[in-house]
């Protein structure tokens, strides 16, 4: 694989750039562990990253909600 190939697949990978304690929006609708629906635009903390890439993300509403969200599904608030 070129250099230029790689940077490309890097590039659009949509986690590459999330970090613990970054905000993030979800872009679709999710459910959090508790079985509580999220819609898509909800705003959240990234807490915790697992190895297939999905992301664990705390809501403020309902307070303390977690859910397990993929990157995909994620755009980071700026």
């Amino acid at each position: 694989m070129t250099v230029e190939a790689f940077y490309r697949l890097r590039r659009t990978e949509p986690a590459a750039g999330f970090r613990e304690f970054d905000i993030v929006e979800l872009t679709a609708d999710v459910v959090t562990d508790d079985g509580d629906p999220m819609k898509a635009g909800a705003q959240g903390t990234i807490v915790g990253s697992w190895d297939d890439g999905s992301f664990e993300v705390e809501f403020p509403e309902p307070e303390g909600a977690l859910a397990t969200v993929a990157a995909r599904d994620l755009r980071p608030v700026v």
